[in-house]
């Protein structure tokens, strides 16, 4: 229900109630002789950013580069390129936005990536709105191939429908992905082969903390091998939801790295911060634990068409041997 009507409720709550808020509240704590002007004020500025952010603020689209250093990597991947993007939600980029999906594309091809990872959030809602972009990300291409994970949109959980029609759509769903290109993992993995050498790539269904996350992610059955067959290897983790990674990741497995999304940045930030971070230990950017890590992409789009100080990001991993 929340996530069907989250633009209807962004929409009143950022160009009427919280203007409204504002100006009451400069009414009533300030002096009368100015109280009024500034709520006035504050609440066209308000009005200001919240347009900015659904106009010009969203359509930015930045390329972050990192570089993530293992001991536990081979030789032969030193200067291996990841490319990550996440959070796409295609429905919002239709009709004045649809040129924002081409730059998405063709920003990771120009990147020349040894393999692309997508890490869930690719419809808002309902399967029917892969269908149209559907050829679109036909256009990816990395020489080691295109891999995906689901996250919490791509499930049924927000679709208003009996438990069989949500479990038909999911199959759908998974199927829609499949036909864009992507090697969609549920709970596998591929190995990737240098010469001699070779790394994991592993993609867990999503797994979350919040009462409605879907929680289908299984770290054993991902890595499906006797965990003294991985232990000595590199292991690049896929999962969408970044609380995965204390509460199963890091316990339970050796993953070395792991990439996520889900959080968007909060899509606003203010000096580097976004209140996101009240809800999220790790919610943007690398985060370490020992020598292990993790990254949060804040996303290549978002259900509500607003950014602020935030912008859509593809991320450039480099794997270096230490």
């Amino acid at each position: 229900m929340i996530a069907r009507f989250a633009i209807t409720f962004f929409l009143v709550v950022g160009f009427l109630l919280l203007p409204a808020i504002v100006y009451t509240l400069c009414r009533w704590l300030m002096p009368k002789r100015y109280g009024r002007k500034i709520g006035i004020a504050l609440a066209a500025v308000i009005i200001f950013l919240v347009f900015y952010g659904m106009t010009a603020g969203f359509r930015p689209l930045v390329v972050r580069q990192i570089e993530f250093a293992s001991a536990d990597l081979p030789a032969a991947f030193d200067g291996y390129r990841i490319v990550q993007f996440s959070d796409v939600h295609v429905a919002t980029m239709t009709g004045s936005r649809q040129d924002m999906l081409q730059q998405l594309i063709d920003s990771i091809n120009g990147q020349a990536p040894d393999m692309i990872v997508f890490t869930g959030d690719m419809q808002n809602i309902q399967p029917e709105e892969l269908i149209p972009p559907m050829l679109s990300f036909r256009q990816l291409h990395a020489s080691d191939g295109v891999y995906a994970v689901l996250g919490n949109h791509d499930y049924a959980v927000y679709q208003n429908c009996d438990d069989t029609e949500k479990a038909n759509n999911c199959l759908l769903t998974k199927d829609i992905i499949r036909k864009m290109g992507f090697d969609l993992l549920l709970n596998e993995h591929r190995i990737i082969h240098r010469d001699s050498d070779s790394i994991v790539v592993a993609g867990m269904e999503n797994w979350g903390k919040a009462e409605r996350a879907p929680k289908e992610g299984d770290v054993k059955k991902t890595l499906n091998s006797p965990f003294s067959t991985l232990n000595s290897q590199f292991v690049l983790m896929l999962q969408h939801d970044p609380t995965c990674w204390r509460e199963k990741i890091l316990p339970e497995c050796n993953a070395q790295l792991t990439l996520s999304g889900h959080t968007h940045g909060g899509q606003f930030s203010i000096f580097g911060w976004s209140p996101v971070a009240f809800s999220y230990r790790e919610w943007q950017g690398m985060s370490y634990e020992g020598t292990r890590a993790i990254n949060v992409s804040t996303g290549a789009g978002s259900l509500i068409p607003f950014r602020l100080n935030q912008p859509r990001e593809i991320v450039v991993i480099t794997l270096r041997k230490k």
